[in-house]
């Protein structure tokens, strides 16, 4: 029983993220992103990350990632300070959407 546990689990979590994103959510709480990300996610200034076209789930973990401090950058740190899981997941959505 617990291996089946064990495999259940693990297909779970390979399944892809628990909250998906709502792009056009996302779209209107990209603005401040905008400013540094470029406003269709592509960055004139090369030291800020082009964020269009990321993986849904690879966006949403690197937010809450800056969030938790896991990555220390006192910018993003701020950036993301009050945003929800919800508006991760929906700028996430918006940013992987674009091409």
């Amino acid at each position: 029983m617990r291996k089946l546990t064990i495999a259940v689990a693990a297909t779970v979590m390979m399944a892809g993220p628990a909250l998906a994103g709502d792009a056009e959510a996302g779209k209107g709480k990209s603005m401040m992103c905008g400013a540094c990300h470029g406003a269709a996610g592509i960055s004139a200034v090369p030291t800020y990350p082009n964020l269009a076209g990321q993986k849904e789930a690879y966006l949403t973990k690197q937010l809450k990632d800056f969030k938790t401090g896991t990555r220390n950058d006192p910018t993003m740190k701020g950036m993301v300070a009050s945003l929800t899981d919800t508006d991760m997941a929906d700028l996430a959505a918006y940013y992987a959407s674009l091409k």
